[in-house]
């Protein structure tokens, strides 16, 4: 399995598979769970458990520039050329509507942002995002919950 740069839509099935090659390949790998929720609050939250940020995010103010800005901090400190970020709980990405549209601009735009070396000081990231909306029975899966970062 390859693991490519950029953002990809996937079947929750495929999540496993990822996380396995993208762990194998020493990838740093942080997945992400909202619980199928697509709200703001949802995602600042599972933001803030999962993923390195610098600087750090409140947690009285959600501001999704600030948002961005910490993400992409944080992914760009690691120092890791590559990184993988998996959300096997989300929605189909086709109708993303409010907040979950936001949400996934901000991960758009992370991966984007750090694939630039004149963003990144010369030392840009190659950032893996994969999103696996939530089965019709609202079970998302053996990868809920995993978070992992490899060395």
């Amino acid at each position: 399995m390859v693991i490519d740069r950029g953002f990809h839509e996937v079947s929750g099935a495929d999540i496993p598979g990822i996380f396995d090659e993208a762990s194998r390949q020493g990838f740093p790998v942080f997945t992400l769970s909202t619980a199928g929720r697509t709200d703001k609050e949802a995602f600042f939250l599972a933001v803030r458990e999962t993923l390195p940020l610098d600087p750090p995010l409140g947690t009285f103010r959600m501001v999704w520039d600030a948002l961005s800005d910490s993400v992409q901090g944080g992914l760009h400190a690691l120092r890791s050329p590559r990184v993988v970020i998996l959300w096997p709980d989300a929605q189909q990405v086709a109708s993303a509507q409010g907040d979950f549209r936001i949400a996934l601009s901000i991960l758009r735009d992370v991966v984007a942002t750090l694939a630039e070396a004149r963003y990144t000081g010369g030392r840009p990231t190659r950032v893996s995002v994969y999103v696996a909306p939530v089965p019709s029975g609202g079970e998302t899966g053996p990868a809920e919950g995993r978070a992992a970062a490899a060395p």
